[in-house]
């Protein structure tokens, strides 16, 4: 069950063996740049080349369908995360998809379904947002070329702008894929000035799974903060080491003591209450001043803030940021508001 920790409730929907799947967007997506092909893309299992645009894409991972949309690519294949939307597409991600046939949808709870995607008949499989391993990269190179995570990154700990390239790369849109990143960083850039209080401020993400579990300054939630502008809390890197969080121990409950804190929960109202009843949390500043933000996962807020991508992010800055703002500023009389 690798999936818990990262989601906090994982479920999928099974996928119907048909190799027709997603085939008839398949003449309408935007076609590559004129000789993007053969193109060769490194990453942490060697190198694999696409020697033609791909028609048939799977997606493995758990985000990527984001960035193939954005880029006019509808996959014939999505793999089940959280919240059981159609395809697995979420709602900022509707207009992308427009009247295409939502694609199928895989699982991960027990790794990848490696009959199902060989059943799907792939040209192209990506899995750079996921814990593919060396023995399932090899399994999967014997169906179609296959992308997994850039070198040097962890497990679900690539960030936006490297999956959206690498993505783009392998399907031959590198030049719309700047475009597009410009586009999502130019509104961070802009939030950074409008909110230069983030700067002087340390920022983090938790979740309540086995008691305190936080996220690390390589966790694409933990990077939407710094994006922001805030500073990593002292000492989150050595708690969460080489994997995207970790649990904290109650003689570290101190490090929550931060400007703001983002809670990822179950359920608003019982895990806010259990946490900030917590007598070692409930002394700290980042709660008596009212600087800490609770979302829940599977509401369409908190799912953006782990589903980070570059259709997430617009909606996500558009909803969180104000929040953030309230929270940081230490006054408790600037209530963050319950946001879904």
């Amino acid at each position: 069950m690798r999936q818990t920790v990262i989601r906090l409730a994982a479920t999928g929907l099974l996928l119907a063996l048909a190799a027709c799947g997603g085939a008839s967007e398949e003449s309408e997506a935007p076609t590559a740049s004129s000789g993007a092909f053969p193109v060769s893309i490194e990453h942490k299992y060697g190198s694999t080349t696409i020697p033609a645009e791909p028609k048939r894409v799977v997606a493995v991972g758990l985000v990527e369908q984001d960035a193939l949309l954005a880029l006019g690519v509808v996959p014939v294949a999505t793999t089940e995360w959280f919240g059981k939307k159609p395809g697995a597409i979420w709602p900022w991600a509707q207009d992308e998809l427009g009247s295409a046939t939502p694609p199928e949808v895989l699982t991960d709870t027990d790794g990848i379904q490696v009959e199902k995607v060989a059943a799907l008949r792939p040209d192209l499989i990506i899995g750079i947002y996921s814990g593919m391993t060396a023995e399932e990269y090899a399994t999967l190179s014997k169906i179609a070329p296959v992308v997994a995570a850039p070198k040097g990154s962890i497990d679900y700990g690539v960030s936006w702008q490297d999956l959206t390239r690498s993505v783009g790369k392998a399907v031959g849109r590198s030049a719309q894929t700047e475009e597009i990143i410009k586009g999502v960083e130019d509104r961070f850039a802009a939030e950074r000035a409008a909110h230069p209080e983030f700067a002087g401020a340390s920022g983090m993400m938790a979740t309540t799974w086995e008691g305190y579990y936080v996220y690390g300054p390589d966790d694409p939630r933990g990077r939407l903060l710094a994006d922001l502008g805030f500073t990593t809390p002292a000492g989150l890197a050595d708690v969460t080491g080489t994997e995207f969080g970790a649990n904290l121990s109650k003689e570290r409950t101190d490090l929550l003591d931060v400007g703001t804190i983002v809670w990822l929960v179950d359920a608003y109202d019982t895990d806010k209450a259990k946490v900030q009843s917590d007598p070692l949390y409930g002394k700290l500043k980042v709660n008596t001043e009212g600087r800490d933000i609770y979302l829940v996962s599977e509401e369409q807020v908190g799912a953006a803030t782990s589903f980070i991508s570059v259709l997430s992010l617009p909606y996500l800055l558009d909803n969180l940021v104000p929040q953030l703002a309230l929270a940081v500023d230490g006054n408790p009389a600037t209530a963050v508001q319950r946001i879904s």
